[in-house]
């Protein structure tokens, strides 16, 4: 592919982010033509909304003006918008629309969430081999007057993809050339059912305005942009924190609040019964802090250091699963790794506890200091080790269960590790220090 691919500028105008695939120029020209404004403030008060809520302000709006603020919008938006339309409402407004938009959004809905598929634009500048640079010059001076075209697709008679022409081509050559001679047929594509964090990988060093969009026989579907791309790539990971702890991807600072109270409540009553288990553990021991109440003071050094152990290990398993790093077979390597990366941070951590458990004691005259710290070191050790690998094993599981592996996964991992470091501190103490 020559550089010059990436070299013209893709912004197109507000009302035509959703086109029309497979028209000729003169339908492309006439419908281009046809969408070209939409309310700004509209667009602002759909965005900041999450998919259903966006649906239920739409419902208040006329077709014409729905169907132009659904167009500008990022097209998986406006896709999951237009599933959560009453379907009247939503027929209504597909019927306002030009039979080639209503193609593409059926065609875009047959990809899963998260797919290439579901971000797709149709193509306008389609030409074939034969077309002269001075008909293509011609046929897209209609175009140009409501949209930058970034590219002109060279397809042949089935759809397929042959080549693209970029606008410096068209400019610098004879009029009497036809596009299959100065066409670049080494050409990068999408496929549609790729995720898009993967379209992200494939595409972070070419920084091309717009990407085609192929099937596996090469068919041209659609267009995808590469600002579009980022885009939902970076709600998908401004939405992991939240996912961690129990808060809703669809929840956004306009979500009433009591909406707001049902998405997050349920997960407050999962924590609440993991702590329940945890302060079960805790019961298990009760004797042994009864008789040892140095203990007590303890517990949430333990448990602070061990949680932040696991979420450091736990960040990086998330990253690695965003950006597709972690293949088949790693996981295994990936939950030793960071066991022993727990085992070997929780040693001079345990040290520096085990010291302190030790002149705390002492200061309190107990007999048992030297046991108290090693019982603080070995549970030290211990715990970082346990949750390093709840770290790597929790988001894991839920990935390999079919979840989002981000979805409330501090929660369990704090289950664990506090049921952990707190076990081991107390059972460790029971054990070596004699009553």
């Amino acid at each position: 592919m020559r550089a010059a691919f990436g070299g013209a500028d893709a912004k197109v105008h507000t009302g035509l982010h959703m086109r029309y695939p497979f028209a000729s120029i003169d339908e492309g020209a006439e419908m281009a033509n046809a969408r070209t404004d939409s309310d700004p403030q509209l667009i602002d008060e759909l965005n900041a909304r999450p998919a259903s809520e966006a649906a239920k302000h739409l419902g208040e709006v006329d077709a014409s003006p729905a169907y132009d603020a659904l167009a500008a919008l990022n097209p998986a938006f406006a896709q999951d918008i237009l599933a959560a339309l009453p379907s009247a409402q939503r027929r209504t407004i597909i019927a306002a629309t030009a039979p080639e938009i209503a193609q593409q959004w059926t065609r875009n809905q047959l990809f899963e969430r998260g797919a290439v598929g579901r971000l797709m634009e149709p193509a306008i500048s389609v030409f074939t081999p034969a077309t002269t640079v001075g008909g293509a010059i011609e046929a897209l001076r209609a175009l140009i007057k409501s949209a930058f075209i970034t590219y002109g697709y060279v397809t042949d008679t089935d759809g397929k993809l042959l080549g693209i022409v970029t606008m410096r081509d068209l400019l610098f050559t004879e009029n009497d050339k036809t596009l299959g001679d100065i066409m670049l047929a080494d050409v990068f594509a999408l496929r549609p059912e790729s995720l898009i964090s993967d379209a992200m990988r494939l595409t972070l060093n070419r920084h091309y305005p717009v990407y085609p969009v192929c099937d596996e026989h090469g068919k041209l579907l659609g267009l995808v942009r590469g600002q579009t791309i980022f885009q939902s790539e970076a709600f998908e990971i401004t939405a992991q924190a939240g996912s961690m702890v129990g808060v809703e991807r669809e929840e956004r600072i306009s979500t009433p609040i009591f909406q707001s109270f049902k998405f997050r409540h349920p997960w407050l009553q999962l924590n609440l019964l993991t702590a329940f288990l945890a302060g079960a553990v805790v019961a298990m021991f009760q004797g042994t802090i009864d008789r040892l109440v140095i203990l007590a003071a303890f517990l949430p050094v333990l448990a602070g250091q061990s949680g932040n152990t696991g979420c450091q290990a736990m960040a990086v398993t998330l990253r690695g699963i965003t950006l597709g790093e972690i293949k088949p077979g790693d996981g295994k390597t990936l939950v030793f790794k960071e066991g022993l990366l727990g085992a070997m941070n929780g040693t001079p951590i345990g040290v520096i506890a085990g010291a302190a458990m030790y002149f705390t004691a002492t200061a309190q005259h107990s007999t048992h200091a030297i046991m108290l710290a090693m019982a603080t070191f070995l549970a030290m050790v211990g715990a970082c080790l346990v949750s390093g690998v709840s770290g790597a094993i929790v988001p894991l599981t839920l990935k390999r269960c079919g979840a989002d592996p981000a979805t409330a996964s501090s929660i369990f991992l704090t289950t664990s590790t506090d049921i952990v470091s707190m076990g081991l501190l107390l059972g460790l103490a029971t054990v070596l220090v004699p009553k």
